[in-house]
């Protein structure tokens, strides 16, 4: 994947944002089962890829079922999770995966690392992307590609995390995403 930032809308208006963005893959990280549909299609009519995080869909349990039915109804382009059992099950359904991980102490990192392990994602999301030695660490244990989330609030912290191993940077925060718009119409 060649895209720097992935945009994360947390909100509507934010997602009407991402569409008329240069971006051609986002994240929706919360909503609900109701919404998919609706947000799909318009993904679509704008030509955008979607990763849907599985854990914060409400009324989808978070499962290989629900997992399984998200893949065949609405065939995102990604699916985001913390369990390896979802994980799994996107990979089967030929989704990409993304086993996200959160480093809030040693036990959870060990607990994620198995995790990891156990699933084979096709991409680790490292949280929080603000914490470098860790994407570091974590991109010399396994051999995926690393996104890097969390507590990332500026241009030089999107490149301490690019530097230390992450190929891509998921972000909420639009002035993100606004400054990297710029530099991608630069470069073309």
């Amino acid at each position: 994947m060649d895209q720097k930032i992935l945009p994360a809308p947390a909100s509507i208006k934010q997602f009407e944002k991402f569409l008329e963005s240069p971006f051609e893959i986002g994240v929706i990280l919360e909503t609900h089962l109701a919404q998919i549909k609706h947000i799909t299609n318009m993904a679509k009519i704008a030509k955008k890829q979607l990763f849907f995080h599985a854990d914060l869909i409400n009324g989808l349990k978070n499962d290989e079922y629900g997992t399984q039915y998200l893949c065949q109804e609405f065939k995102p382009f990604g699916i985001i999770s913390t369990k390896s059992s979802v994980i799994q099950q996107a990979k089967k359904c030929n989704v990409i995966s993304v086993q996200r991980m959160f480093m809030i102490d040693s036990h959870a990192i060990e607990r994620s690392f198995k995790s990891i392990e156990k699933a084979e994602p096709d991409y680790i999301e490292v949280l929080p992307g603000s914490v470098t030695h860790m994407i570091k660490e974590v991109s010399e244990r396994f051999n995926f590609p690393i996104f890097a989330g969390g507590l990332i609030r500026t241009a030089e912290e999107v490149e301490e995390a690019l530097s230390a191993g992450a190929v891509s940077i998921t972000t909420s925060k639009v002035e993100l995403w606004e400054y990297y718009s710029q530099k991608l119409y630069s470069e073309k």
